[in-house]
Order: structure tokens, then sequence, then C-alpha cells
């Protein structure tokens, strides 16, 4: 992966370091992070995004001039959010300094995010002249609609602390080694259970967004009824 680095260790956890001086990801980058997450490698069971440079993310490198470009890299970017929301993989963040734009879309999109306290989370594009279109598609179901709507427009920069208490992140650590350790836990916590549990509670957390409760409801008995004639099958 040009830009980035990856490996996987014994627990089947496929740890990828954005390596891109400036923390930025192209859309080469985004179209292989996608690709992976939609067709893992045999064995795999969790996606671990974190940087080896100072910055986590910063967004992504503008690159397109035309509008057929620009949809284009559009749709990149919105594919690589959906291969987050769609993968069979646990994903997690691993925040260990800023996040900007795209790049908070991407800690948010993880199941899992842990963040140092030194991080900041902010959201740029209004200083260039740019409504943040991608951002606003899942910020304000996230944070709440004027929250989203102070964030992005005035692009100020919020904490850590903060990013926890909007649901950015889940865990907040003091440094660096307790970034490591910390993620590890988390993974662990989840994957002790077994990806089939882990993906069908992912499953019925994103059909909810678009239900009332009336209907979540009627879709929980289904879905209750299935997850319990599968409880004898083998944790995958």
């Amino acid at each position: 992966m040009p830009g980035l680095e990856s490996g996987v260790d014994h627990r089947g956890v496929l740890t990828v370091d954005i390596a891109r001086p400036g923390g930025l990801l192209t859309v080469a980058d985004c179209q292989e992070l996608t690709a992976t997450l939609l067709a893992p490698p045999v064995g795999v069971t969790a996606f671990r995004l974190r940087s080896s440079g100072e910055a986590f993310c910063l967004g992504r490198e503008r690159a397109g001039t035309t509008p057929g470009e620009l949809r284009e890299e559009s749709e990149v970017l919105v594919g690589l959010h959906r291969a987050l929301d769609g993968t069979r993989l646990l994903t997690v963040a691993e925040v260990s300094g800023d996040a900007a734009g795209f790049g908070v879309g991407v800690v948010a999109s993880c199941d899992l995010a842990v963040a140092v306290a030194s991080s900041q989370f902010s959201f740029p594009e209004a200083g260039i002249g740019l409504a943040p279109a991608l951002v606003l598609a899942w910020l304000p179901a996230l944070v709440g609609e004027r929250e989203a709507f102070w964030l992005t427009a005035t692009g100020l920069p919020i904490d850590a602390v903060r990013a926890r208490e909007l649901g950015l992140v889940n865990h907040v650590v003091a440094g660096a080694p307790e970034l490591v350790g910390t993620t590890d836990r988390s993974i662990d916590a989840v994957l002790r259970h077994g990806s089939r549990v882990h993906s069908e509670i992912r499953s019925m957390v994103r059909a909810g967004r678009a239900l009332t409760r009336d209907q979540a409801f009627d879709l929980s008995v289904d879905r209750l009824v299935v997850g319990s004639l599968r409880r004898g099958e083998q944790p995958g």
C-alpha cells in the first residue's frame, strides 16, 4: 500500500499505519483501504488504523479540478465510509494525534476509537470556502444539528475529552503508552465474544438509524429469533 504500512498479528488484527507525510490520505489510499475492508485477508478479524506521524489524519489530498474528477473523488471517499460500515471486521481507530475533516469522519465511522488527550478534532473546510458536505452527511445524526452546525461553520477544534462527550471516540488516554494498551484491551474485549455476534450487533445498530422506535422493535423480534437459533454456531 503506497503511503500505508500494514501487518497482521496473532489475533488476526490487521494494523494499517498511515505513513504519508502531512497526515493526508490520497484517493489511492482510500481505494486501497476500501478494498481491504470489503475483501480482507483470510483469518483477519479486526482492522486497526493508526498513524506513524504526529497527526492521525488531517483529511485527504484534493487533486480533482473538473466536475467529473471531483465527483469521482467524492465517490471514493463515500466508498470508504460505506466500507467501514459494511465490512465484517471490527474496525478500530487508534488516534495518536490530530484529526481533521475527512480524518474525523474515518474515526467516527470505526466501531471503536481511542484517542490521546492531546488530540484535537476539527472541520476546517469553511476556512477554504467549502461546506463539508460529506461530513454533514453523518455528523448531525451523531452530535445533533446545532453542534454539527457550530463545529463545521466555525472550524474551531475540540479536544479529545469533548470528542468523547459527543460520541466521536470511546476512550481518552493520557499518552502514547496508554494508547496502545487501551486499544489492545478494547479489541480483545470485543473479539473474545466472536466476530459473528459483533457483526450482528453492529448490523442492528446500523439498521436502527432509519427506523422509528416501533419499527426497530419489530426488527428486533426477527433478529432475536435468528440470533437465538444461531447461538450454537462456532464463533467466527
